[in-house]
C-alpha cells in the first residue's frame, strides 16, 4: 500500500489538522480504516488513538482511493469533535478485542 498526501490543512478552532490522501492498493482488496490509521501515525508520528479516517472512497478500476483522515491534539478533542458513529467506526475493532480478551 503507497499513500500520498494530496492536501493538508491545520484547523486550529478544532484543534486537528486534516489530511487528503490517495491510497495505492494494486492486487489487493481496499485497505482498512485500521490499516490506514496505522500508516498515518507512522508517517506523521503520531499515536494511533488521535487519528481518525472519515471516508475511503475507491476510485473503480483504478486501485486507488481517495481518504480524508483527521489527527487531533489530544484524544479528549477527538471524543468531543468528531460523532459518535465515525468514532464506532475507526475503534470498533480495538474495542472488539479488548472485550474479547
Amino acid at each position: 500500500m503507497e499513500v500520498e498526501v494530496e492536501r493538508e490543512n491545520i484547523n486550529p478552532l478544532l484543534n486537528r489538522k486534516e489530511i487528503y490522501l490517495r491510497v495505492k492498493y494494486q492486487n489487493s482488496p481496499t485497505p482498512s480504516r485500521n490499516e490506514i490509521r496505522e500508516k498515518v501515525a507512522g508517517l506523521f508520528n503520531t499515536e494511533l488513538e488521535k487519528i481518525v479516517v472519515s471516508y475511503i472512497k475507491p476510485q473503480f478500476g483504478h486501485g486507488e482511493a481517495i481518504c480524508y483522515v483527521k489527527i487531533y491534539n489530544s484524544v479528549e478533542d477527538l471524543k468531543k469533535t468528531e460523532p459518535k458513529h465515525i468514532i464506532a467506526r475507526n475503534f470498533e475493532s480495538e474495542s472488539e478485542s479488548e472485550e474479547g480478551s
